[in-house]
């Protein structure tokens, strides 16, 4: 199992973290050896937050080997393809080739999310829509020159767009869904994940869920002809690390309450965190680890996220199955 840091940057609005603060977390995750990537958060008006792009070309100049991707891009449906790829490849070229796109639809149940819906004048098919439209486009402006390229939302005449990124062929495209309600609707969502992107994210947390989704999604890659092998899998997940459990657990709940603004459910804080002390920790990350899950992208969800960080760095990291 790899795993990846995920830096809290709505956290600037509550006073969790800074921008500096942020940038020292990547440079010691790049350091450290034990962390793959660097993830961001990403939202528009949905949960307002540190712009995402500036903020991966900040931690591109202080870092040296991790990825950096945001984990997910809610606002990809709402940006402009061309403008993205241009954008998206000079982030590359800087982070020389170390970029990882991470796309969803950004489809949030917050009041943010149904001004954004408003303001843009897009409901969720056509986000939906739109993520599969733009990925598409990515792809070809990333490898081809004079690209033309119908859509039911974007039109392209003979578009090229230089410098190309540094990644060859291009770099990665994965696809975050957490789809609810019949099985039928969520097995859309891995299909489409199977058929466009290089890997899969979820956020979800229950074992038993996050096991036959993650089965059906190599399931779908294999009907369509691909190696399943070749379908990065991962998880964003949170830790606190506290020999009091319950004072982990607590407040974790409190953070997520304020990054989300939501009330969320003691169990799915329970679920969606390692919490507790070390060893507590590891268990509870190893259960994903057996599950064969490739990354686990952690986010602090604590104050003090410096010391948060050194303990998942000295404490959990090293015990937990690789």
């Amino acid at each position: 199992m790899k795993f990846a840091l995920t830096l809290p940057n709505r956290g600037v609005l509550f006073g969790a973290t800074t921008p500096e603060q942020m940038l020292q977390m990547a440079e010691t995750a790049d350091r450290s050896g034990l962390f793959d990537d660097v993830w961001v958060g990403d939202s528009l008006l949905g949960k307002p937050r540190m712009e995402s792009l500036t903020l991966l070309a900040g931690i591109a100049a202080r870092t040296r080997r991790v990825r950096i991707a945001p984990a997910c891009m809610a606002s990809f449906p709402l940006r402009d393809p061309v403008l993205l790829a241009y954008q998206w490849a000079s982030l590359d070229l800087l982070a020389g080739g170390r970029t990882l796109l991470i796309a969803c639809t950004g489809i949030v149940p917050q009041a943010g999310g149904a001004q954004e819906a408003a303001h843009y004048g897009l409901d969720n098919k056509a986000r939906v829509e739109r993520t599969v439209e733009w990925i598409t486009i990515l792809k070809r402006l990333w490898t081809e020159d004079e690209v033309t390229f119908t859509g039911r939302h974007y039109r392209l005449d003979g578009i090229t767009i230089e410098p190309k990124p540094a990644a060859k062929p291009r770099p990665p495209i994965w696809i975050a869904n957490n789809a609810t309600g019949a099985r039928d609707r969520i097995e859309r969502t891995h299909r489409r994940v199977a058929r466009h992107a290089d890997g899969w994210q979820t956020s979800l947390s229950d074992l038993d869920d996050v096991g036959w989704r993650l089965a059906d999604v190599r399931e779908k890659a294999r009907e369509l002809g691909r190696n399943p092998e070749d379908l990065e899998t991962s998880l964003y997940h949170n830790i606190n690390v506290n020999e009091d459990r319950d004072a982990a657990l607590a407040e974790s709940k409190r953070f997520l309450d304020t990054y989300y603004m939501m009330d969320f459910p003691m169990d799915r804080v329970e679920s969606w965190t390692a919490a507790g002390s070390p060893a507590e920790c590891i268990e509870h990350l190893n259960a994903y680890a057996r599950m064969g899950i490739d990354t686990i992208g952690l986010r602090c969800t604590a104050w003090d996220q410096f010391g948060q960080l050194r303990r998942v760095i000295e404490e959990v990291l090293p015990g937990v199955a690789s």
